[in-house]
């Protein structure tokens, strides 16, 4: 039997390496593409893939050659590149070295990511006030994502450590390639149909723009904006932004940032319970301190308002009041003494005859003065009397009516002009013995005036 002779793995790899970089041809490569899944090392190399409607091939840019560019590439552009073919043997994947890039348009899916973007910013589908707030202390927290990828692992994991209160309902879904717009979109419409969540997580981990696509897909932005629960979008990572991010309520860089902000810390919630401890610990004190000393207060009242207290203190009220009824009765008593020893000794020496004799002498004068008011104050009367009468017999109507004159109403109203009278109208003319009733046929005005 022929001996076989078996390579190994690095001899092999040493063997494609030696041949694609020592090729002529793939020595000084001209290609062009898109580039898709541009990562920027923090030493300044780019990391990239360029593809096609057919193929794609990762490159390679070192921080040398990146220094030289006159742009600042991202996913989507369409670029121009020159390098060489080369193959890292320990991962045993071959790519590009580039040594220099140029634009080449803008990619198809860039184009059209934009062109939706714009329409549905018209359309106020970004508007910030239209967004929901997310609910400080959620009960349960919904997560539309792959059920085997990372995102949902990381998820699990913050809000195990941040929040373990919270339940985690996962809503499992395709997250890239064919159908990947259906199933995010269908499992958010069932989140809202189920109810079962206050907040809802829509992402998946990174990758390329072709990767992400299914939430640049108008059938999810639509899903997400009518969506009654918030939503957290985490698509990707923290420089990458699909039109998911723009239209949820709020947009986290990644999964676990999407979980940090869907939950309070557990050590916040301790620290704020222990203060809220501290404040309650502290009115209560303040509250017992303070019913302790009404209690005294109200003990010490309710002492002094016992009834024993009541009886020792009107007992001393009526002892106090006796003393001084009886001391105000003795003084009393001594005063009027006083005072009638006084008046015994002004009547005994008062001639009560010559008070009377002055008296009656008064009266006689005031009598007479009385006597001469009364007559010159009849007489008075009885002339204004007859000043009265006189001037009521000038003017009463009947003492005219002697002399001949008339008084002639209508409906009870004195006549003074005949524009106040039509034809047939009746009258009441009083003369001194009676009155007449008449008929106007007629009248006349006098051109003369009284």
């Amino acid at each position: 039997m022929q001996d076989v002779r078996y390579l190994t793995v690095s001899a092999l790899t040493k063997y494609l390496k030696n041949i694609l970089e020592n090729d002529t041809h793939l020595r000084q490569i001209y290609i062009k593409g898109e580039i898709s899944n541009l990562t920027k090392h923090s030493r300044g190399h780019y990391y990239f893939t360029l593809k096609d409607d057919k193929a794609q091939i990762r490159v390679t840019m070192f921080a040398n050659y990146v220094m030289k560019l006159n742009f600042n590439p991202k996913d989507g552009d369409k670029v121009k590149v020159l390098g060489a073919m080369s193959l890292y043997e320990a991962g045993g994947s071959y790519n590009i070295n580039c040594f220099q890039m140029e634009k080449d348009g803008v990619g198809d899916l860039f184009l059209a990511y934009e062109k939706l973007k714009n329409e549905l910013q018209e359309k106020g589908y970004f508007d910030p006030s239209k967004k929901k707030p997310i609910p400080a202390y959620p009960k349960a927290i919904g997560v539309v994502t792959s059920p085997t990828g990372a995102a949902i692992r990381d998820i699990i994991h913050t809000i195990e450590r941040r929040y373990p209160l919270a339940k985690l309902i996962l809503y499992p879904a395709l997250v890239q390639g064919e159908g990947a717009k259906q199933s995010i979109s269908s499992q958010i419409k069932k989140a809202n149909d189920d109810k079962l969540v206050d907040t809802l997580i829509v992402g998946r981990g990174g990758g390329s723009i072709e990767d992400l696509w299914g939430f640049n897909e108008l059938e999810v932005v639509l899903a997400i904006y009518q969506s009654e629960i918030p939503v957290i979008s985490a698509v990707g990572h923290e420089t990458d932004f699909t039109l998911s991010d723009f239209v949820s309520d709020l947009r986290a860089p990644t999964p676990t940032a999407a979980a940090e902000l869907s939950t309070p810390n557990i050590i916040d919630i301790y620290e704020l319970v222990n203060n809220y401890r501290d404040t309650l610990t502290k009115v209560m004190n303040s509250y017992i301190q303070n019913q302790s000393m009404r209690l005294m207060n109200l003990d010490e009242r309710l002492s002094n308002a016992s009834p024993k207290s009541h009886i020792i203190k009107l007992k001393e009220r009526y002892e106090n009041n006796d003393y001084l009824l009886k001391r105000n009765y003795l003084l009393q008593l001594e005063r009027k003494k006083e005072r009638l020893t006084y008046l015994d000794s002004k009547l005994k020496s008062f001639d009560i005859s010559h008070l009377i004799k002055l008296k009656r002498e008064k009266l006689s004068l005031l009598d007479g003065s009385l006597s001469r008011n009364a007559t010159y104050l009849i007489e008075k009367k009885n002339n204004q009397f007859g000043l009265l009468v006189d001037a009521l017999k000038h003017l009463n109507p009947l003492a005219l009516m002697d002399k001949g004159y008339t008084y002639t109403t209508k409906d009870n109203k004195r006549i003074e002009s005949v524009n106040e009278l039509s034809i047939n109208d009746t009258l009441i003319t009083r003369v001194k013995d009676g009155q007449i009733h008449s008929v106007v046929t007629k009248k006349e005005t006098l051109s003369w005036k009284k």
